[in-house]
Order: structure tokens, then C-alpha cells, then sequence
């Protein structure tokens, strides 16, 4: 995960959607979640209770943009991990799983120019 957040901190779409004081926070969130996603322990749910992934990510503009910003610097930390340490057919279920949350997560429309229906 450190290698995703390293990106996400210079980043002009997602750094601003993250606690800058609290990087390492963001990232212990999000270990906890993919842990306890995958049939680890349940430590998400002990510090902060079920993860309402919509609603906690509700006060975030993610377009389109944001999603596919996401995926990208998701991919880049990804490849990071060798195959001994996340196998093929594991990699594959874990990208799946990120590509059907970051979709699920966009909560602002975008026009086929590309722009947000708000701009």
C-alpha cells in the first residue's frame, strides 16, 4: 500500500482527497479494509465499524477522472509486488475487486466531452 500512497500525495486529482497529516492513517485504513475484505481479520470493522464504502466516500467529487486516476496509481503499486508475494490468480481476483469498487464509487457524472456536468 505505501507504494500506492507515495503516489497519491503529489497527485492533482487524488492528493487533495486525502488527509495530507494523515497519509499514514489513509493507509492503515486501507490495509485493514483489503485485509478484512479477503477473509482476514476484522480490524476495519473493530476501529472504525462496516465500511459503508459509498457513504464514506460521498463528500469526494469522483468522476470518471478520479476513478480511473485510482486505478492507475493502484496498477503502478500493484506491479510493484512480485508474483511470489501475490500470485497471478490472486492479482487478477484483486484487480477485479478494485475495478468494481472504483466503479461503484464515482458519485459525479460525467458528459461525453470528458468534463463534469458541474463544470
Amino acid at each position: 500500500m505505501s507504494e500506492f500512497y507515495k503516489q497519491v500525495k503529489g497527485d492533482d486529482i487524488l492528493g487533495p482527497m486525502y488527509p495530507a497529516d494523515d497519509m499514514a492513517g489513509a493507509e492503515d485504513r486501507l490495509r485493514w479494509f483489503l485485509a478484512q475484505y479477503w477473509g482476514g481479520p476484522e480490524t476495519f470493522n473493530e476501529k472504525r465499524g462496516h465500511p459503508r464504502l459509498r457513504m464514506r466516500h460521498a463528500q469526494f467529487h469522483i468522476d470518471e477522472a478520479a476513478r480511473d486516476r485510482w486505478l492507475e496509481l493502484m496498477a503502478n503499486a500493484m506491479e510493484t509486488v512480485d508474483e511470489e508475494t501475490l500470485p497471478a490468480e490472486h492479482r487478477a481476483a484483486m484487480w477485479d475487486h478494485m475495478e468494481r469498487v472504483a466503479q461503484m464509487l464515482v458519485n459525479e457524472p460525467t458528459m461525453r466531452s470528458g468534463r463534469s456536468w458541474d463544470a
